[in-house]
This record gives structure tokens, C-alpha cells and sequence, in this order.
């Protein structure tokens, strides 16, 4: 079975993409207003992950010089939310 986030992300990111068809995004959008309406897709959600593996991916990407500014301002609050 399919993770049901996956397959979320799959008609987003096909809604968003200007080289699909309109047939192709009124099935996805009906998909997700349909059957997929009820799953959540929570990106910030720490079911399931090892506090300190996030903690370190998070400094990681406050001290990485590649990374935008904004990124490294989001990951700051998220690691003082902690």
C-alpha cells in the first residue's frame, strides 16, 4: 500500500505543474477533495523520530553556508521549540 501522504504530495505537486494536462488536474483535485480529504500531511509532525536525529539535522542546517537565510531562521525556531 501506498503511503497516503506520498500519494497527497503526488496530486499537489501535479496541480502546481503547468506541463500536465487539465484533464490530468481535475482528477487530482477530485482526488484529493474525495478519498484523500481526511489524510493529514504534517510536515513538522515527530511521530516516530528520534528528538536528538532532528535536533542535529536542524544545526546542521542553521551551520550549513549553502543554505538561505530563511531556512536557517526557520530551523532556529523550530530547534527552540524544542
Amino acid at each position: 500500500m501506498s503511503n497516503p501522504g506520498n500519494v497527497v504530495g503526488g496530486h499537489k505537486a501535479n496541480l502546481a505543474n503547468p506541463n500536465t494536462s487539465e484533464e490530468s488536474k481535475a482528477h487530482s483535485k477530485e482526488i484529493l477533495d474525495g478519498e484523500l480529504a481526511d489524510v493529514e500531511t504534517n510536515v513538522n509532525s515527530m511521530d516516530g523520530k528520534n528528538p536528538n536525529n532532528v535536533a542535529g539535522g536542524l544545526k546542521a542546517t542553521i551551520a550549513n553556508p549553502n543554505v538561505t537565510q530563511e531556512a536557517k531562521d526557520s530551523a532556529k525556531e523550530r530547534l527552540d521549540a524544542m
